[in-house]
């Protein structure tokens, strides 16, 4: 890398432009532009992301105090906080939905080989939402509830480096379950999810993908046993039967046969059912896949401690799912960086030394050097812990 260049411009070298243009002219984004390209604009929101920034007001402070400095990052249009805030209203969010998503498969194949606690061959998956409440005179269109206003990320989390492989932003009235309408499963994998995703004729779709499914069973649940495995007392698992469903409905939905796998949790002392369509793994695996799935509640709790998700810059829906989108995109391209460049540094501690030394004219890799002072004076002890990679 180029000692003369800052670290942002040496950060960007990875951004990919081509991919980004196709995403930019699908939506035409720039069509009439005059002051903000799509690009300048994933800048300044990439700026605010990375560095912490409160507002859409002290975003824009802050960038220009940089001066000429912008110029040789990239930027080539306006940072007035008129233009960025227009841009953000009125250009098309799903531009940077689009482009979140080729990052996402760019991430894909570098994280392929990451372990997550379970050694297992075929894709792993945890789905689950999160709610990031509003206010309701400022959003509402957003309205929850009657003095509510909020909005639902779903995502569907690949364990195997803890990335988002799919992210939907809808309103919050939206149930969890009617996201299986709207993924496509891949043949093979392994989807995991709670009691909320349990409509058995979604689940049948998944079980002819054919994928597999791992979830728990509601207290009323009616089944007819038909066999029982021999299990291993040690392992926690109580039972491991074969059986078909008994009521009229959940029979209609999914006439096949299920797996029915009773398991104590001796550390919390809590017994738990799970339902699943593989009857190849062994139980005491399928409990230990289910306990992955929180994982992805530590990554909704990471991204909304340390992403600008919570605090949104404008008020209108399109502003609100461009922030989001752009928060989701910055995220996955440091996950990027960090494989390209061999980087032993956990995430949080990439985004805290970038919060810092953006616009130092140093080679990046120097900025994560375990020598660097930065490393060495901060303090990580208070933090969330959710990669050790």
């Amino acid at each position: 890398m180029n000692e003369g260049r800052t670290v942002f411009a040496q950060l960007m070298d990875f951004f990919p432009r081509y991919e980004f243009s196709q995403c930019v002219e699908r939506y035409q984004g720039n069509y009439r532009m005059r002051q903000l390209s799509c690009y300048d604009q994933f800048l300044g929101m990439a700026f605010a992301q990375l560095t912490g920034r409160e507002s859409l007001r002290d975003t824009v402070t802050c960038l220009k105090a940089l001066g000429s400095k912008l110029y040789h990052t990239g930027f080539r249009g306006s940072t007035a906080r008129s233009t960025l805030a227009e841009a953000n209203e009125k250009r098309d969010w799903r531009i940077f939905a689009d482009f979140a998503a080729v990052l996402i498969q760019q991430a894909k194949p570098l994280y392929a080989q990451e372990s997550f606690g379970v050694e297992l061959e075929q894709a792993a998956y945890a789905l689950d939402s999160t709610i990031i409440e509003l206010c309701l005179s400022l959003f509402p269109w957003a309205r929850f509830r009657h003095y509510e206003a909020a909005i639902k990320v779903h995502a569907l989390l690949d364990l195997k480096g803890n990335l988002p492989q799919t992210v939907f932003v809808t309103p919050a009235r939206c149930h969890d379950v009617n996201i299986l309408d709207r993924l496509s499963f891949e043949p093979g994998a392994i989807y995991i999810f709670d009691r909320a995703y349990l409509d058995f004729v979604r689940l049948h779709l998944i079980h002819r993908a054919p994928a597999f499914f791992i979830t728990r069973a509601r207290r009323n649940f009616r089944f007819r046993r038909l066999y029982s495995r021999a299990v291993e007392p040690t392992s926690g698992v109580i039972c491991d039967q074969t059986i078909r469903l008994k009521s009229f409905y959940p029979l209609h939905g999914y006439p096949d046969q299920l797996r029915r796998i009773r398991y104590g949790d001796l550390q919390h002392s809590h017994r738990l059912v799970f339902l699943t369509n593989n009857f190849l793994l062994p139980a005491a695996q399928i409990a230990r896949l289910y306990q992955c799935r929180w994982q992805i509640e530590l990554f909704f709790k990471w991204i909304k401690q340390h992403l600008r998700i919570k605090a949104f810059f404008g008020i209108s829906e399109n502003a609100v799912k461009t922030q989001i989108w752009i928060a989701i995109g910055v995220y996955v391209l440091v996950a990027i960086i960090k494989k390209h460049l061999r980087v032993d540094t956990k995430p949080y501690e990439i985004l805290q030394v970038l919060s810092v030394s953006l616009f130092e004219k140093m080679p990046i890799l120097q900025a994560f050097s375990r020598n660097s002072p930065a490393l060495e004076e901060a303090d990580f002890s208070n933090q969330l812990k959710l990669f050790d990679l």
